[in-house]
């Protein structure tokens, strides 16, 4: 039987933990319960303030709930072994170094499954369940296409380069819980570098800096560099216009290496894609870029991929090219569509939301 998170009666305690914050919330049919998400430091330098934090966090949202929570799901950054629930981050956490067992001591303290996961997987799942893929599928069946998706590669842009993969509606997490770490792809506008390097907050105002003629540390910020290259502020435009576009060439890269083993639906979440006006067609020109053999243009993707986003090519991705073909020696017809494509968009859920959501989803299909 599929999983209907939407309907489901049990309730998952959640938390997004950062570096700096923790954030905890609790979900029950897809809809948070709490009015406020409750927000805790992390204390990432202090295991035992850490430990504490996060203990009296999910005992607060417990005291806080209408009925006993079923388990405990959360994001966490990684490395770490996430199904045995053991978290060995000592770039944002330098408390976890060496590796602690958060998810058994959970489960000891709460007497209720834990599990954790990556926020990159969890965004995509998120996604998978409750945002781009269903939404990419509702507008092919309003439009009578019988083409449906089940396969979804997610990114976030931010901070960091966030991934994750969903594969036939199972979140696909790897023999070493390493699936979907693209941000150590290789960087196509350095390919001595990864690629996170290339997209990411750090990029867009490395690229800016340099473009500006300023030392990198007084670049501004991506939102004001976005409100710069847009002409609603006072800056260098051309060199907001060019950060963008590279980050936007450098995450389109990324999205073409994912398609070429995925093969499905690719969202763009995180806190850089609200400037996805001025990255976007370069993405999408690097998605459907060409490389050169013998002189002649060979295609990144064998697919096309078109921007859900954009109207024009939302009517051609969702028409396609179906035809009637006969089949040889037999009265009989089929339909035929041979467009190959895939979508490209923005999140159709805050990313927090969408990582919340799939932690959700990711417990119920566990227990």
């Amino acid at each position: 039987m599929a999983l209907n998170t939407a309907t489901d009666p049990r309730t998952v305690m959640t938390l997004d933990a950062g570096g700096t914050n923790l954030k905890f919330s609790a979900i029950r049919s897809n809809r948070l319960l709490l009015d406020e998400p409750l927000y805790i430091p992390s204390e990432a330098h202090d295991l035992e303030r850490c430990l504490d934090n996060i203990t009296a966090g999910f005992r607060r949202v417990k005291q806080l709930l209408p009925q006993p929570p079923a388990a405990i799901s959360f994001s966490f950054p990684g490395p770490a072994d996430y199904p045995a629930g053991i978290v060995a981050n000592e770039n944002n956490l330098p408390a976890f170094r060496g590796g602690v067992a958060l998810g058994p001591m959970l489960e000891d303290l709460f007497g209720i499954p834990v599990f954790i996961n990556n926020d990159g997987d969890l965004f995509a799942y998120g996604e998978a369940i409750s945002g781009f893929l269903p939404y990419v599928n509702g507008l092919l069946a309003e439009a009578g296409s019988p083409k449906r998706y089940r396969n979804l590669f997610g990114i976030t842009l931010g901070t960091g380069l966030g991934g994750g993969i969903v594969r036939d509606g199972q979140l696909l997490i790897g023999d070493n819980s390493m699936a979907g770490e693209v941000w150590l792809s290789r960087n196509k506008l350095d390919p001595s570098i990864n690629a996170e390097e290339g997209a990411s907050i750090r990029a867009v105002r490395r690229v800016y800096a340099h473009c500006a003629g300023i030392a990198p540390e007084e670049a501004p910020e991506p939102k004001l560099i976005f409100d710069i290259g847009m002409g609603r502020a006072p800056g260098h435009r051309e060199a907001a216009l060019e950060a963008f576009r590279s980050l936007g060439e450098a995450a389109g890269d990324v999205v073409a290496q994912a398609l070429t083993l995925v093969d499905g639906l690719a969202v763009i979440g995180g806190g850089i894609s609200a400037a996805a006006p001025l990255f976007m067609p370069a993405l999408m020109k690097a998605v459907n870029g060409v490389y050169e053999r013998d002189g002649n243009p060979l295609r990144r993707l064998i697919a096309t991929a078109f921007n859900i986003d954009d109207p024009a090519e939302r009517e051609i991705f969702l028409k396609g090219q179906a035809r009637t073909l006969t089949v040889p020696r037999s009265g009989r017809s089929i339909q035929y569509d041979p467009l190959q494509r895939v979508a490209v968009g923005l999140a159709r859920l805050d990313t927090s939301q969408a990582v919340a959501l799939g932690a959700y989803a990711f417990a119920l299909s566990k227990l």
